[in-house]
């Protein structure tokens, strides 16, 4: 009897094949890989744009490191209240990312009250660098020889070197500079100043350091201390005094000298800034007019009017005999010395070329022939 082979086919599980579940769950997996990777695609890129947003936003606001502002930190402020303020002021970018550097720098615990005065030029990690050292913290603020107290001028105010304008952004209110600007000082720096002179060419040129708390006041009496620190130390007052002028006519005649020529390197006068006082010292013996364009173009410039060589004023000394009424810009060390020691020699004319060459002549006809010849554009401004 012959045995029947049955086939005994493979029996669907829950009514399907076995081979099409696994196809099915392989697919799943397929799928939740793929899943996966989306996630940390999108992850990946949301870190990354977080991380880039996070280091843009620490990144300085602006370029001008001279442009200061002024913050002052109470007692017990928090990191994110002093990023705040910090972003209300255009300091930094964002008062989020500010916050997050702190903690993250384990430096919240660490921010010390006081007054700043902080550039928008700086990045963050600067900028707490200030709050972390706290009342030590100094800046600096650079004046300038040859500036003036103010500059009303159409130069845009990021080029105006003017002592006013180094002082707002240095982070000071106009009534603070005014109230200084204003007042009146004493010591010998100020023996010869006219009490209604104003403290034009006061500020002495130079670049100092000053705890970030310094009043405008403080910071004036500073130049001065530095400024009557150069006069004795090069024995000026005797200078001047050895040439007929006090120690205030000293300044107003260096003042001039500051402004007609261009100041070397160094602490030496140039021949030709001594060249440019002995000419001026050989005006005034003789009675003429200095005939010096800087002093009618700084009224002019001052007051607001054009610059006109005909302009009616004390200052004009195109027409006016002897010094004008007071400085007209801060003389530095330079054109100082060169007014205490003076050149030797007796010329009456000079002026500076189209080339920045300075041409000295003792006659006018010479004087004239420099201006034909050196002078054809600067000799026609006015």
């Amino acid at each position: 009897m012959t045995e029947k082979i049955i086939n005994h086919k493979q029996q669907p599980i829950n009514g399907q094949p076995s081979g099409l579940k696994i196809s099915q769950k392989r697919s799943m997996q397929k799928v939740v890989r793929r899943a996966l990777v989306v996630v940390l695609v999108v992850i990946s890129g949301i870190i990354t744009t977080g991380l880039i947003w996070y280091n843009i936003q620490l990144s300085p606001v602006g370029s001008d490191i001279s442009h200061l502002t002024k913050i002052t930190v109470a007692p017990g402020s928090t990191s994110t209240q002093i990023g705040k303020e910090l972003k209300k002021q255009s300091i930094i970018r964002s008062a989020t990312a500010f916050d997050i550097y702190v903690r993250l720098s384990c430096k919240n615990k660490v921010l010390q009250a006081g007054t700043y005065r902080l550039s928008p030029a700086e990045p963050v990690a600067k900028i707490v660098e200030h709050f972390v050292n706290g009342s030590v913290d100094k800046f600096t603020i650079t004046f300038y020889p040859g500036a003036t107290l103010t500059d009303n001028t159409n130069k845009p105010a990021s080029k105006k070197l003017d002592v006013t304008s180094v002082l707002r952004r240095a982070g000071f209110s106009d009534s603070e500079i005014k109230t200084a600007l204003q007042q009146q000082y004493d010591g010998p720096l100020f023996s010869a100043k006219p009490l209604d002179a104003n403290l034009e060419g006061y500020i002495y040129g130079e670049t100092y350091n000053f705890n970030a708390g310094s009043s405008v006041d403080e910071i004036l009496k500073g130049t001065f201390k530095e400024f009557y620190a150069k006069i004795q130390e090069n024995n000026l007052v005797k200078g001047f005094s050895d040439h007929g002028l006090n120690l205030y006519q000293g300044i107003t005649l260096a003042s001039i000298v500051q402004r007609e020529i261009i100041s070397p390197l160094g602490q030496q006068p140039s021949a030709d800034q001594t060249q440019a006082a002995q000419v001026f010292y050989s005006r005034l013996s003789l009675g003429m007019p200095l005939g010096s364009d800087v002093t009618y173009q700084y009224i002019a410039d001052k007051t607001g009017l054009a610059r006109d060589p005909n302009l009616d004023s004390a200052y004009n000394t195109r027409n006016s005999t002897g010094l004008p009424p007071g400085p007209i810009a801060v003389p530095g060390i330079t054109a100082l010395l060169a007014v205490a020691h003076p050149a030797n020699s007796d010329y009456l004319y000079f002026l500076s070329g189209d080339d920045d060459v300075t041409y000295f002549a003792k006659t006018n006809a010479e004087h004239e022939a420099n201006i034909t010849k050196h002078c054809k554009i600067k000799c026609s401004a006015p």
